[in-house]
């Protein structure tokens, strides 16, 4: 079930930051950052980095803390961003 609130959590910072018309004004559109952020698979891979550093300040999911684990959720994250994004819309 803890992979299920994080996949879930991932691919909804992910849609937030790529698309969230919140960020419309501040979001960049040049240079590396406008790229990672136009693009849900490589944002994905960040927001899980993310989730992943903050998951013992949370009670949804808990992992414990290594570097592969830190990959592997990264990866994660990417992975079904796309895939959700990508069926989704």
């Amino acid at each position: 079930m803890e992979l299920l609130y994080f996949v879930l959590a991932a691919h909804g910072l992910t849609q937030i930051l790529v698309y969230g018309s919140i960020f419309d004004k501040v979001r960049p559109t040049d240079g590396w950052i406008g790229k990672l952020l136009s693009c849900p698979m490589c944002t994905g891979f960040w927001v899980g980095v993310f989730l992943f550093g903050i998951n013992g300040f949370t009670e949804l999911f808990n992992f414990e803390y290594n570097i592969a684990n830190l990959l592997i959720l990264g990866c994660l994250s990417s992975a079904t961003s796309y895939a959700l994004n990508v069926v989704i819309s």
